[in-house]
């Protein structure tokens, strides 16, 4: 594939305009909202024989209780934002992966803020479904600011492992960086989140064991994952027809690109 590209630096390819960059942006924001709005506040669960056998030389403060796989709901859905995030990175370059964590950033900000109005406003009377709307959009300003802190530090890791590793596999072995990008991003990402969220809420044990288990059912979804990641990235790169290696980028979340 990469014999036929123009090879670019990241940098060429911040003030590059492409055909379908827009459209990816955009996905990656909508998918974000989506799975923070309907998914992140329920928890769901799962038997897996032998899933706490396997963790047993885990100290007992860190390994499950049970076969019973406690997980968040919106974890179906939230790591294709992550997949999303690979293509941008793999495709269109670090710097332009990071317009769009910004983007998804502030859209995340925005979506709390709008939540807080709605639910706040009185409600009209005869309306009953002000406790059901609560129930759905009132999270708590600690689920609020763990998911927007958690998503921006854990996305910029994403990103940067992916653009580092790109460079040294000299571009091949996808698998290697959507992958090795996606355990250190989402453990970020977990580490954050459920920390901040739900300690004090939760059990010590039971923040740790969900935190611990859905960093490994992210990183595996990733994987299974990975035949469509390889699509999507060949076919963006054809039609686009460069390949970008981050090489001169400055990797700073703050950085900014002049674009031409």
């Amino acid at each position: 594939m990469t014999e036929t590209l123009q090879q670019i630096d990241g940098t060429q390819g911040a003030r590059r305009h492409f055909r379908y960059f827009d459209y990816v942006m955009s996905a990656f924001v909508a998918i974000l909202l989506l799975s923070n709005l309907i998914g992140a506040a329920k928890l769901a669960t799962i038997d897996v024989p032998g899933f706490a056998a396997a963790f047993a030389w885990l100290p007992d403060l860190l390994r499950p209780a049970s076969d019973t796989v406690i997980y968040g709901a919106g974890i179906m859905f939230f790591p294709i934002s992550y997949v999303i995030g690979d293509v941008l990175t793999e495709v269109y370059g670090y710097a332009n992966a990071r317009r769009c964590v910004w983007a998804g950033f502030a859209a995340l900000l925005f979506m709390a803020v709008m939540s807080y109005v709605v639910v706040a406003l009185p409600p009209a009377s005869g309306w009953g479904g002000q406790a059901a709307y609560e129930s759905v959009f009132g999270s708590t300003w600690r689920i609020v600011a763990a998911s927007v802190i958690a998503f921006w530090a854990g996305e910029f890791v994403n990103s940067f492992v992916l653009a580092k590793m790109k460079i040294l596999t000299a571009g091949k072995k996808l698998w290697t960086r959507t992958i090795g990008s996606t355990f250190f991003g989402q453990a970020v990402d977990s580490v954050i989140f459920y920390p901040i969220a739900f300690l004090g809420i939760w059990s010590t044990q039971q923040v740790i064991t969900v935190m611990i288990t859905n960093w490994l059912l992210k990183v595996v979804w990733e994987a299974v994952l990975t035949p469509v990641t390889y699509g999507v990235v060949g076919w963006l790169k054809r039609r686009e027809g460069v390949e970008v290696f981050d090489a001169g980028t400055d990797f700073s979340p703050f950085a900014k690109v002049d674009a031409v």
